[in-house]
């Protein structure tokens, strides 16, 4: 009898034993490093197969999780260890080559869970024909060519399916590019009124996947113009939705009748936010918001307000593209590639800099809370821009009939450019759009035309730039001249790039 255990983003193969002694004491025995939720199947492995009308053996059960030096956790195994005693019963034949995977309720039947995808896919690596696995779940194993996915209600019908009295169906084969879509973003850019420059960066950061700050006081539409950002964004391609279902079946997040991760994520998560919740962790480590924003978008508004330590993890997953998270029960990577769009205050009142309205911060009030943002974090930040409050006059005149871009148009434009993105990266794993480049592959991909070359080593003498910020300088500039279809980089392209960087930098 065969079975899955999750390991981070793997499935490893469980080989589930059981033996039903004539000798012996009744009981029911479980061993192989299993923990709480494991040694509890025992409860409802007896009560659902006595409420499936199947006499429950009044003998000495031992059950053994092969291998036995692999941490086993969850509910899944409440199938395989099910199926084990039936069979030692000669009730049915198991069938070779088969795994069996899910949680059971006290009635027999099977509930949701979490994992199935990655099941799917431990199959199809290691040549397993079939897998049986509840309804529920079921259609995230339905779009893994090369394998039968038997959806199960019960134990019941799968008794009858293994005797061949009445057999389950196994799950069509669904067309992975035919769910991709895209996400209904909560506001249209041509809601957002005035803010043309910040418009601007928002396409650049969306078309180059790269990471933005949005500074500027309350109301000047920060937080509007990130949460339109899924509007501009494009589809999530198959590789990406493989990666993104992964985190999502592992962390339970596919609902019931739920398969592919279809639109790229869009997260949001409170600023009170533990580090654990942002990172991910855990006894039994378990993604968290940056991996669930895996291929879309982070928005972390009030980004000030978040705890110090949760901004400062963030280092390696920003510059790496996954986090790494050892503890007792072993490492864990998970892929944490995702746009951050942060948005945060100048000071605590929100008015510093602000034309009309005066600041009531003290010198050290602000120097504390500008301090909260450590230079690391924010060198690792592509586009730093500073959003203004829109004046009343421009928001009376906008409002009585000026037609604004919507993000449909800004979006086209961002589809040409991740097209040339794509084209440039065939055959570069894990690279789809130009935020993800390595400096290997700048100093091979991308190339600067003599003023773009002069003008950047300019900037960097003058304003003592890092050599990181360096490098996410070309690659910003590198998306503006696909944004424009030049095949080199120009003088322009890289201005552009500089004014991103240069201004903010002043300012603080």
């Amino acid at each position: 009898m065969s079975s899955a255990a999750n390991l981070g983003m793997e499935a490893i193969e469980i080989d589930v034993e059981v033996n039903v002694a004539k000798k012996g004491f009744p009981g029911f025995g479980m061993v192989g490093l299993a923990n709480k939720a494991v040694e509890e199947a025992r409860e409802r492995v007896k009560t659902a197969i006595i409420n499936s009308d199947i006499d429950f053996p009044n003998q000495k059960i031992t059950v053994n999780l092969a291998p036995a030096d692999v941490p086993k956790s969850g509910s899944a195994y409440d199938l395989p260890i099910a199926m084990g005693i039936i069979a030692s019963m000669d009730l049915v034949k198991l069938p070779e080559k088969s795994y069996f995977y899910g949680e059971l309720s006290l009635d027999g039947g099977l509930r949701h869970s979490r994992g199935v995808f990655l099941l799917a896919i431990l199959a199809k690596e290691n040549k397993i024909k079939n897998i049986f696995v509840p309804r529920l779940s079921a259609n995230e194993a339905s779009v893994i060519e090369g394998i039968n996915v038997y959806p199960v209600d019960n134990i019941k019908s799968l008794i009858r399916h293994l005797r061949g009295e009445k057999m389950i169906v196994p799950l069509k084969k669904v067309d992975r590019s035919m769910l991709l879509t895209d996400l209904e973003p909560e506001f249209d850019f041509d809601e957002v009124l005035g803010q043309e420059m910040a418009k601007r960066a928002m396409e650049v950061a969306a078309a180059g996947g790269h990471n933005i700050l949005l500074m500027g006081p309350p109301g000047a539409g920060k937080t509007m113009l990130a949460r339109a950002i899924p509007g501009i964004l494009p589809q999530l391609t198959e590789a990406e939705s493989l990666e993104v279902t992964k985190i999502y079946s592992i962390s339970g997040n596919i609902p019931p009748g739920g398969s592919l991760v279809k639109y790229r994520p869009f997260r949001a998560p409170h600023h009170t936010t533990s580090k654990v919740g942002l990172v991910g962790g855990g006894s039994n480590p378990h993604p968290g918001e940056i991996s669930l924003a895996h291929r879309g978008v982070l928005f972390l508004d009030e980004f000030a307000e978040f705890g110090r330590n949760s901004l400062e993890v963030l280092r390696q997953p920003l510059e790496d593209g996954r986090i790494s998270i050892s503890r007792a029960a072993g490492t864990m990577v998970f892929p944490a590639s995702f746009m951050l769009v942060a948005a945060a205050n100048p000071c605590p009142c929100g008015f510093l800099g602000d034309n009309k309205r005066d600041c009531r911060c003290s010198v050290n009030q602000i120097m504390n809370y500008q301090r909260k943002l450590s230079g690391p974090i924010l060198d690792r930040i592509d586009l730093h821009l500073n959003v203004p409050a829109v004046d009343v006059k421009k928001l009376m005149a906008d409002n009585k009939g000026r037609q604004l871009e919507s993000s449909a148009g800004i979006r086209e434009r961002v589809m040409k450019a991740r097209k040339i993105q794509t084209k440039r990266f065939v055959g570069m794993k894990g690279i789809y759009c130009n935020a993800d480049m390595k400096n290997k592959q700048i100093k091979q991909l991308v190339k600067l035309k003599i003023g773009a070359n002069l003008l950047l080593k300019q900037a960097i003498g003058k304003y003592a730039l890092s050599a990181r910020t360096y490098f996410r300088l070309i690659k910003v500039a590198r998306t503006i001249a696909d944004l424009d279809n030049r095949e080199e980089v120009e003088d322009g392209h890289m201005a552009e790039a500089l004014q991103y960087r240069i201004r903010m930098s002043n300012e603080r």
